[in-house]
């Protein structure tokens, strides 16, 4: 194991991704996004893979890969959230060993918090639905409070635990989580949970790479 990782697991905070690292949101954010798209008449061909839909921002991604403008993808997103609202806590499981995980975290004397591209309300509950105590701060977008990326959710994680980004490590299942968190001068532990591409951590230059959550258990000797 690179020495830099066994350092990286021995910082005090540990910011957690929400969706596709805490909660399997996959199906759940393909349902949704599958009949927000198919009632503004898109075939199911013109949707294409909605896997590279779990994890970036919202209105982002219907921005990017849909075609729609900045004003169009905010109202498409919330056309989508609507669809969301309807699904339970079954459609988004916590990830096996998960809980274990989190709970040795805080047997450690380790701060969480999530640090999320997900409408930070919505992530609020749903951290409560799935029983999710160990979180010390839930942070996600709000954009009158000025957090529209990955690298604000991060910025305020570590303001809401009043840490600094050299105390932390965050832990993502996407590039923009990688991306978010250097944005912010903190390192990244990518973890292929599903909707990664093969490679998608190390060429977003994340500072350690887990394919399970045995093994990130095993890096945090857990």
């Amino acid at each position: 194991m690179p020495m830099a990782a066994l350092q990286l697991c021995e910082r005090p905070v540990v910011l957690f991704d929400f969706d596709g690292t805490v909660a399997d949101t996959g199906r759940a954010v393909m349902t949704s996004t599958r009949k927000t798209l198919a009632a503004r008449g898109f075939s199911e061909a013109q949707m294409g893979d909605l896997r590279r839909m779990i994890g970036p921002p919202l209105w982002k991604s219907f921005h990017d890969f849909y075609g729609f403008s900045r004003e169009e993808s905010l109202v498409v997103a919330d056309e989508y959230r609507a669809f969301f609202d309807e699904l339970g806590p079954e459609e988004y499981p916590v990830f096996d060993g998960i809980p274990e995980l989190l709970d040795g975290l805080v047997a450690q004397g380790k701060r969480l918090a999530v640090a999320t591209s997900r409408m930070e309300a919505k992530c609020v509950d749903m951290v409560g639905e799935l029983g999710l105590s160990q979180f010390e701060a839930v942070v996600g977008m709000n954009p009158p409070q000025g957090r529209e990326t990955k690298a604000d959710s991060v910025r305020d994680a570590l303001a809401a635990l009043g840490a600094a980004a050299g105390d932390a490590v965050m832990i993502g299942d996407r590039f923009n989580d990688v991306e978010g968190a250097h944005a912010m001068s903190v390192p990244c532990i990518g973890i292929y949970s599903g909707a990664a591409a093969p490679g998608e951590h190390e060429a977003a230059g994340a500072d350690a790479v887990v394919h399970s959550v045995a093994e990130l258990a095993k890096l945090f000797a857990i």
